[in-house]
């Protein structure tokens, strides 16, 4: 077992190349039409596959909140074989929603002209879970021990290391899949995943250790939003609809939590109710926190960004020019939606 391995990053970024150059051959299409009630249409493309990090928007679609604006919500699902980056570079999608924000820092590095326009969550769920008997509290804990994670958690295990001056070499890391065994059955002394997965958790029970990568200095954010240059430049106005209305099916979510459930099920049959419901607690406290009642919903900063290009940059991540925040991330929409969005903070 070798300690890092080689990351899929060079892949990532010859795929988001050509997504650039995609996007400029077809002159960012715009596609916000109208139906047949006026309502503008929106297309949200998702990263992954549906799931409760859309809650906000099927209470938004089912309560009228997009249509109050003049909205009609459109959410085109994502998957393994979907590239939601290229869907929305490309104009096929008007905004879209990505897991970490790192892909959009990396994204724009490689020429995508895409930006980060709202944080659906304030902190990162992403966590190292140990043993109460050989516990990882706290980042020098990991001296010594062996780690199991997925290939796209290298990048954040080398970042956290860096940031807490300890030598890769102090680790060992193995690989893991999307189950937490390795860490039930003794192979690692740590495994990762999202608190906000509370279905996988289940394996480990209360005997376990939570560490968050936020808490150990690298301060991602999670679930984040993001559209093109030419979108913010010509459809500000449509977007600023959209992010109104999601803000309040975030916050109508947040104080109605078993309907909103009732809501996300019904969209999405396949989900399990009973693992939202108890999901939804743990989510929402990512979702809202002592941020968003200052600021409102979707909250983002420049130094939080400027941070995490700093971070990237010192482990040479970026390919070509490191992006600047104002290339990365637009408060834009946040600014022309920050009464409503206070308003659910």
């Amino acid at each position: 077992m070798s300690n890092f391995t080689t990351m899929n990053r060079r892949d990532f970024l010859t795929n988001a190349a050509l997504m650039g150059g995609l996007a400029a051959s077809c002159n960012m299409l715009t596609v916000f039409g109208a139906n047949a009630q006026g309502l503008a249409k929106v297309r949200m493309q998702l990263g992954w596959l549906a799931s409760n990090g859309l809650l906000g928007e099927v209470v938004a679609i089912e309560k009228g909140f997009y249509a109050e604006q003049g909205i009609e919500l459109e959410i085109v699902p994502g998957g393994p074989n979907v590239d939601g980056v290229a869907g929305v570079a490309s104009g096929q999608s008007n905004v879209g929603q990505i897991s970490s924000s790192p892909s959009v820092m990396l994204a724009r590095s490689a020429g995508v002209p895409i930006k980060a326009i709202a944080a659906g969550y304030q902190k990162h769920p992403y966590a190292y879970f140990s043993k109460k008997s050989k516990p990882i509290a706290k980042p020098e804990d990991m001296v010594g021990k062996t780690v199991a994670i997925q290939p796209t958690g290298a990048i954040l295990l080398r970042a956290l290391l860096a940031k807490n001056g300890i030598a890769e070499d102090q680790v060992t890391v193995v690989n893991m899949g999307a189950d937490m065994n390795q860490l039930v059955t003794g192979q690692a002394d740590a495994v990762v995943g999202w608190l906000t997965n509370t279905n996988a958790l289940k394996v480990l029970g209360t005997d376990r250790v939570d560490m968050m990568l936020w808490d150990t200095g690298i301060q991602l954010y999670a679930n984040v939003y993001y559209t093109t240059d030419d979108q913010l430049a010509n459809n500000a106005e449509k977007l600023t609809g959209f992010m109104a209305g999601t803000a309040k099916g975030w916050g109508y979510a947040r104080d109605n939590k078993e309907e909103a459930v009732d809501i996300l099920v019904k969209a999405y049959p396949n989900l399990d109710k009973a693992s939202e419901l108890e999901a939804i607690g743990p989510l929402m406290k990512f979702a809202f926190n002592e941020t968003t009642a200052v600021n409102g919903w979707g909250a983002m900063s420049k130094e939080n960004w400027e941070a995490q290009i700093k971070t990237y940059a010192d482990l040479d991540q970026f390919k070509g020019t490191v992006p600047t925040v104002d290339e990365v991330m637009s408060l834009t929409l946040l600014d022309a939606t920050a009464d409503i969005r206070k308003q659910v903070g």
